[in-house]
This record gives structure tokens, sequence and C-alpha cells, in this order.
């Protein structure tokens, strides 16, 4: 996980699509946090696989998979 290091809270997280999936509120061991205020959280923190992280630039985290499909894997509990 190269990329651990760059990804930093406020930063949006994107799908291989361009489809924003969400902003980092952190990282939770091996997972993304994602703020439970983004407009599809539903109120909920939401956590993903830092494996699905493909590249990290300074203001945006891009995914190997398209937005829709991280939603599909997303999890409210940090497992």
């Amino acid at each position: 996980m190269m990329f651990v290091e760059q990804i930093k809270e406020g930063q949006q997280v994107t799908g291989a699509d361009g489809g924003l999936v969400g902003t980092i509120d952190g990282l939770s061991g091996q997972l993304l946090k994602l703020k439970k205020n983004d407009t599809d959280s539903g109120g909920a923190h939401h956590y993903l696989d830092l494996g699905l992280v493909v590249a990290v630039e300074s203001s945006n985290v891009k995914l190997i998979v398209s937005a829709a499909e991280a939603k599909q894997r997303w999890s409210e509990a940090a497992e």
C-alpha cells in the first residue's frame, strides 16, 4: 500500500468512471473511512478496502472500480 501516506482527510474519492464516491474522513486500519455527511451516506460512515485504491493525487483518491460498484462494496462497520 504505497498510497497510504498520501491519503488525507478531505480528499475526494472517485471511481474509475470519475463518479464521486465520497470524502475521506480518515483511515481505519486497512480501510478508507468516508465522511458520514456525504450525499449518499445516509448519515453513516462508510468504509472501503484500501486495496481498491489505484492512485492518489493531491485532492483525489481514485479507485479501480466504478463509483456505483464502490458503493455496493462499502460497509457501515470497520471490519
